[in-house]
């Protein structure tokens, strides 16, 4: 049964970075679609990256566009997130997600049915 665990979350101040990482057990990420999703407190899940190993595609949300990365190191079963400029309103719970699939556009969580059990992010001063 493959398993995905989320790490590298903690509190961070405003303007600071994070990375955070997705690993994968018991099954390879090639072909798969890996996403990053988060959810902050009181909010709905949201998805905010995706990355297709097939083909290396990437997709953010307009949110995170321009201060998140998402990447894997060539045959690695890791897919990083890279978080920059991070603001409050960054503040969630974060997850990674994957599917045999590939991303398209900014991920759906009903398109994902491997999950991690998330890490937290709080982005206070």
């Amino acid at each position: 049964q493959g398993k995905l665990v989320e790490s590298g979350g903690g509190l961070v101040q405003p303007g600071g970075s994070l990375r955070l990482s997705c690993t994968a057990s018991g099954f390879s990420l090639d072909y798969y679609a890996i996403a990053w999703f988060r959810q902050g407190p009181g909010g709905e899940r949201e998805g905010i990256s995706c990355l297709s190993t097939i083909d290396g595609s990437k997709h953010y949300a307009d949110s995170v566009k321009d201060r998140f990365i998402i990447s894997r190191d060539n045959g690695e079963n890791v897919v990083y997130l890279q978080m920059n400029n991070l603001k409050p309103e960054d503040t969630a719970t974060y997850y990674c997600a994957t599917e045999w699939t590939t991303c398209l556009d900014v991920p759906l969580v009903s398109s994902y049915n491997t999950w991690g059990q998330g890490t937290q992010v709080t982005v206070s001063s």
